[in-house]
């Protein structure tokens, strides 16, 4: 008789987890810091996959995966952080028990009534696959370290009514100092992120330049992203970093350019040119053309008569 299989294991609180790592009860319900090393269980059954409701920062002192871009690597061997958010779905490797480091977990109530709570969504790094995480130098990995440490005194110091300022405080900046460690990451692989922004560009001009907009609508950044193996959040900020321009404007760029070509040697209609490019509806194209470049598809063909 075939055994049904267990879907990814969900985990609503950060005691669940807690207790499924045979680790002690959290210091606090709803924010934790797990050192690696504590963790004796069997997680195997973890390895199918597993989704938590809360938010998860790991840093990893021997993080395994790293990417290699063309013939050079561009990490560093002082270790990596990763990023979570809730309900997303990860796995755990087989060799995960073998990372030291540490993993702070906290949950969206604990920041909720904080401008982090509505903040949190710009931090676009929580959306990066795992082979996009953050690779440390020494420096920064002291001052990441040095964070995880501010946390967890304060996590083993009474409860008070500054408590949670401080913790939030804290994680503010660990994620403001993550953001800026990303900017260097972008420059130290400036050139492997120079040959993704060339396959970008081709994509793009592909996509542009073919007739399959008419039958599947406007080129979308998921479109690109999967192309290039890379997460959406991982390609904009990649391209902002570069060129100071997300996806999204580099595509409606492009269509933009393509859209004044068809418009200055062509008799298409308006609505033609629109639907050509992919757009749903002539008013779309419309706003969007006057929106780049301050007139309208009309004024601008008229410009060349």
């Amino acid at each position: 008789m075939k055994t049904e299989e267990k879907g990814p294991y969900l985990f609503n609180s950060i005691s669940e987890l807690h207790q499924a790592l045979g680790l002690p009860k959290p210091l606090h319900p709803l924010v934790s810091l797990v050192d690696y090393s504590t963790i004796t269980v069997d997680t195997a059954d973890l390895e199918k996959g597993m989704v938590f409701n809360f938010y998860k920062v790991s840093y990893k002192k021997n993080f395994k995966g790293k990417v290699k871009y063309g013939q050079s690597h561009y990490d560093f061997d002082e270790g990596g952080l990763s990023f979570v958010s809730p309900n997303q779905l990860i796995s755990a490797g087989d060799d995960e028990a073998d990372y030291g480091g540490f993993t702070l977990l906290f949950h969206p109530d604990f920041i909720r009534s904080y401008p982090l709570g509505k903040n949190i969504a710009n931090y676009g790094f929580f959306s990066y696959s795992v082979s996009e995480a953050l690779y440390l130098s020494e420096k920064e990995k002291n001052i990441i370290t040095g964070i995880f440490k501010n946390i967890e005194m304060e996590l083993e110091s009474a409860i008070d009514h500054s408590s949670q300022d401080v913790m939030i405080s804290q994680i503010e900046l660990l994620l403001n100092y993550s953001k800026r460690f990303y900017g260097r990451q972008f420059i130290t692989r400036k050139s492997a992120n120079s040959d993704l922004l060339t396959k970008f560009e081709d994509l793009l001009s592909a996509s542009v330049n073919s007739e399959k907009a008419l039958l599947t609508g406007l080129p979308t950044v998921q479109e690109f992203a999967d192309q290039l193996n890379v997460t959406p959040h991982y390609l904009s900020d990649m391209l902002r970093s570069l060129t100071g321009q997300n996806t999204r404007q580099h595509i409606h760029n492009r269509i933009i350019e393509k859209a004044k070509v068809m418009l200055s040697t062509t008799n298409l209609s308006i609505a033609e040119v629109a639907y050509q490019l992919g757009f749903e509806h002539p008013q779309s194209f419309n706003k969007l053309f006057k929106l780049k470049t301050k007139l309208s598809p009309v004024a601008f063909r008229q410009s060349f008569n």
